[in-house]
């Protein structure tokens, strides 16, 4: 945590509540619980299940055990809490007070789900009665253990966004009163359908995610706060991997825009969403885990977790880690701290197909193929710069801003009075930079 600029969130994770309730020869295994708070539930069993995630649902250990973790019994919740507040107070300790600065915040419990409903209830008021206050439990052990000035970036039921309809519920905390700034509403989404290689044949395509992404921003808003999409992605490999590039375009393009790129330049009104891809894993492809502990189950390839095959990068055979996707999709332009509002934001990396259509021809002319970036935003005019993070590809870009625009390595410094300002960020051009710098400014203001 040299950099001053890097910023990390910690994530109480678990996945089919724990690894304990899955036999040694099970097809698949969960992470979390410890043993003792996962005995004495029944024989598991996914039956036809052709993904791990359909366990939530069907696995009647799994939701057996998950339903006790949110009823309390045996304290196991309140076990939770306690060994959280400690993991809690051991990292304020152990980090110098200048990394733990850096800390933004905690994710209580990763992908919450009921496992089963009570009698009358429902999806939402599930959220409402039982994982609300368990957030509030949780948010209360943060402020005791010295992070009340730390965001808890909590989740709502896992199914409240699935694109695939027999598996998606009605939730994002609904009935739940405003959340207010000490919490952030934090999302997760994957394109079920692009996954299954059969309810989505095809690549993605120009504003497919835009809809899904802006009710993620719209129930943030609702309730009082920012959003997060703290994961999301699409398979390095295995029969739909050849998606890979559309759907994580796509999906940065999501979080960009509430627009497609076709409207962008008549519609570019939207906050940029912040988001965290799943993942990146130094040991894709050289683990070495027993699953379930079964000595003849030992899982080294991808994730090594339910064959799963997202990680972005891996390790080369000189230690050397190397991207597993198309570097352009993933080493992007993006606002990493804007002096004021952002008022809209596009990046078009070029790399599945170009989705951005300029209307303005100077500027469609001095872009030409490269990649490029714009962003407008209204300025606070104080001393702080709008940092803009800067690709490897363009360490050393055509700038046409209406602030002042310096190069620090990786971040271009954007600075300028009060009001709404606007850069654009593309590869050096011969282009006519002059006429380019007029049709932006009065498109600037236009809308």
């Amino acid at each position: 945590m040299s950099s001053c600029y890097r910023r990390v969130y910690l994530d109480f994770h678990q996945d089919l509540y724990s690894r304990y309730l899955f036999n040694p020869g099970s097809w698949y295994t969960g992470d979390g619980a410890p043993a003792w708070a996962a005995s004495g539930y029944p024989q598991e069993s996914c039956g036809l299940c052709f993904h791990w995630g359909q366990n939530m649902k069907n696995n009647t250990a799994v939701t057996a055990a998950i339903h006790d973790f949110w009823h309390n019994r045996n304290g196991v919740q309140d076990s939770f809490i306690a060994a959280a507040g400690e993991a809690l107070r051991h990292v304020r300790e152990a980090l110098p007070a200048a990394e733990f600065k850096l800390v933004a915040g905690v994710d209580p419990l990763n992908e919450p789900y009921a496992g089963r409903y009570d009698q009358g209830q429902t999806s939402q008021t599930w959220e409402r009665d039982l994982l609300m206050p368990f957030y509030r439990r949780f948010r209360a052990e943060m402020d005791a253990e010295g992070w009340a000035h730390k965001a808890a970036f909590v989740e709502p039921l896992v199914f409240w966004n699935q694109n695939v309809d027999f598996f998606a519920e009605p939730g994002g905390l609904t009935l739940v009163p405003a959340l207010g700034e000490r919490f952030v509403f934090n999302s997760h989404f994957y394109d079920g359908k692009a996954q299954s290689g059969v309810l989505m044949p095809g690549k993605a395509s120009d504003g497919q995610y835009v809809s899904a992404f802006n009710t993620i921003r719209s129930r943030a808003q609702a309730l009082g706060t920012t959003a997060i999409v703290s994961e999301f992605g699409h398979p390095v490999a295995g029969f739909t991997s050849d998606k890979n590039a559309s759907v994580l375009k796509a999906m940065y393009q999501a979080l960009d825009s509430t627009a497609a790129g076709a409207q962008w330049w008549s519609a570019p009104r939207g906050t940029v969403v912040s988001g965290s891809q799943w993942h990146w894993d130094t040991g894709y492809d050289r683990h070495h885990e027993l699953m379930n502990d079964n000595p003849d189950k030992v899982k080294t390839e991808g994730d090594a977790m339910n064959d799963e095959h997202f990680s972005a990068i891996r390790l080369d055979a000189a230690g050397t880690p190397v991207f597993t996707v198309d570097r352009a999709v993933v080493d992007r332009v993006y606002p990493q701290a804007v002096a004021g509002t952002t008022l809209a934001f596009t990046y078009e990396d070029r790399v599945h197909q170009t989705w951005q259509q300029i209307p303005l021809p100077a500027v469609r002319a001095l872009v030409g193929s490269a990649p490029f970036a714009v962003l407008v935003w209204d300025s606070t005019g104080g001393p702080a710069p709008t940092e803009v993070h800067l690709p490897e590809s363009l360490r050393s870009p055509l700038v046409v801003s209406s602030a002042n625009a310096a190069v620090n390595g990786d971040k271009l410094l954007l600075t300028g009075g009060p009001g709404r300002q606007f850069a654009l960020v593309t590869a050096p051009s011969a282009g006519n930079t002059a006429a380019a710098e007029a049709e932006l400014r009065q498109w600037h203001v236009s809308w």
